[in-house]
């Protein structure tokens, strides 16, 4: 079994604040070349690792969200920040109502 087991790799969270340490040293430089090519290798692996969890958990979220048919309902997640964003009124004629009614023939462009 060449598979790493789950108990062999970070947890996500302790992977994100270790690749944010890395970033953090790369940035600050002074470091040698060999160090800074180590660091930013481990990085990678890092980046990589977390985007598999991420895909991994998008998956799982796509399974709970199966409707009555089997069919999968995509319902759009909105960070807080985004909907910040979306409310500023950057839009030409934004409308007030939140949800714009796109059905109506009308299009957004």
């Amino acid at each position: 079994m060449a598979k790493t087991t789950k108990s062999d790799q970070p947890g996500f969270e302790k992977a994100l604040a270790e690749l944010d340490q890395i970033v953090a040293k790369l940035e600050k430089g002074g470091l040698a070349l060999n160090e800074s090519l180590a660091l930013f290798e481990k990085g990678v692996k890092l980046a990589r690792f977390l985007r598999e969890e991420l895909d991994r958990a998008e998956r799982k979220v796509e399974i709970l969200l199966k409707d009555d048919k089997g069919g999968t309902k995509r319902v759009p997640f909105k960070l807080d920040s985004e909907d910040d964003e979306d409310e500023g009124g950057d839009e030409e004629g934004g409308e007030e109502s939140g949800s714009p009614d796109k059905e109506g023939g009308e299009l957004p462009f």
